[in-house]
C-alpha cells in the first residue's frame, strides 16, 4: 500500500524542482556573473542559485510548513514534523556559470534522519529523475536500473573534485592511480547527476570526496532505489569523507581499491 505521506511529499518535491528548473533555465541572465564564493575563489555562488532556493523554500513553507529545512545556499530551519528538506538549488554551478548543460535541482525530504523522497530534475537533459523509499526509481515513466556488474578493467567510473586546492591534488592523486585500472574515467561536475546517471546505467560506478547532504541525500536513494549500493569507507554510509555509488558486484572491489589508495584521506 502506497504511503500517501510518501506520495504528498513526492508530488511536492516534483513541483518545487520544476519550477526551480524553469527558473534556472529560462532566466539565466546573459550577463550571469559570480555573487560570492565560498571554501575557495573557484568555489562560486551566483544570483541563480540564491533566487533557486528561495523559491523552493517558499514552495516549501507553503505547503509544508511546519518541515525542516537544509539548503546549500543557507536555508535552515529545525521543523517540527518530523520531515526535513534537503536541497541543492543548482548543483553544477560552475556548469551553469560557463552555459554547460550539467546542473540540476537536487530536492530530498527525510523522515526521522533518513531519506524517503528523492528528486533530481535535470532541465538541459529533459529529463527528471524520482525515487520514494522502497517504490523504484524512474526517470519520467522509465524505471531505471543500474548496469550489470563489470569487472574491475570494464568499470565507466565517475568521480568529482573539490574546490580547496590540497584536496584537488590530493584528488587528483588517486585519480590518476585509479585510471590504469578502469575501462576509463568521467567527471561531469554534477554529484546528483552523477549518482542518477549510475541508477540510468550511464555508468557503473562513482565516487567522490567532499560532498554535503545536499549535494547526496536526492541522487544516493535514486541510485539505492535503482539497484546500487551506496556507502563511504569500509562499515560507513556515504558522507563527506567518501561516497560510492556501485552496482552490487563492484561495490566491495572498488571500496577496497579507494580505502587502499586513501581517497578518503585529504
Amino acid at each position: 500500500m502506497t504511503d500517501p505521506l510518501l506520495t504528498e511529499l513526492l508530488d511536492v518535491a516534483l513541483e518545487a524542482a520544476r519550477r526551480a528548473g524553469a527558473l534556472l533555465r529560462d532566466g539565466r541572465p546573459d550577463d550571469l556573473a559570480v555573487a560570492m564564493t565560498k571554501s575557495s575563489a573557484i568555489d562560486v555562488v551566483t544570483e541563480m542559485d540564491i533566487a533557486a532556493e528561495k523559491l523552493i523554500t517558499s514552495f516549501l513553507a507553503e505547503h509544508r510548513p511546519q518541515d525542516g529545512l537544509l539548503g546549500e545556499e543557507g536555508a535552515a530551519a529545525p521543523g517540527t514534523s518530523g520531515i526535513r528538506w534537503v536541497i541543492d538549488p543548482l548543483d553544477g554551478t560552475v556548469n551553469y556559470l560557463y552555459g554547460l548543460p550539467t546542473w540540476a535541482v537536487s530536492i530530498a525530504a527525510e523522515r526521522d534522519g533518513e531519506a524517503v523522497v528523492g528528486v533530481v530534475e535535470a532541465p538541459m537533459r529533459g529529463e527528471t529523475y524520482r525515487a520514494v523509499l522502497g517504490g523504484g526509481a524512474y526517470a519520467g515513466d522509465r524505471r531505471l536500473a543500474v548496469r550489470p556488474s563489470p569487472a574491475l578493467d570494464q568499470t565507466l567510473l565517475g568521480t568529482g573534485f573539490g574546490y580547496v586546492q590540497s584536496r584537488r591534488a590530493r584528488q587528483a592523486d588517486v585519480a590518476q592511480r585509479v585510471i590504469p585500472l578502469v575501462r576509463d574515467i568521467r567527471r561531469g561536475g554534477s554529484a546528483a547527476i552523477d549518482l542518477c546517471d549510475v541508477a540510468a546505467g550511464r555508468l557503473d560506478a562513482y565516487y567522490e570526496r567532499g560532498l554535503n547532504p545536499w549535494d547526496l541525500a536526492a541522487g544516493a536513494l535514486i541510485a539505492r532505489e535503482a539497484g546500487a549500493l551506496t556507502g563511504g569507507r569500509p562499515g560507513e554510509p556515504a558522507s563527506g569523507e567518501l561516497t560510492l555509488a556501485a552496482s552490487p558486484g563492484l561495490f566491495q572491489p572498488l571500496q577496497e581499491l579507494l580505502e587502499e589508495l586513501g581517497a578518503w584521506h585529504d
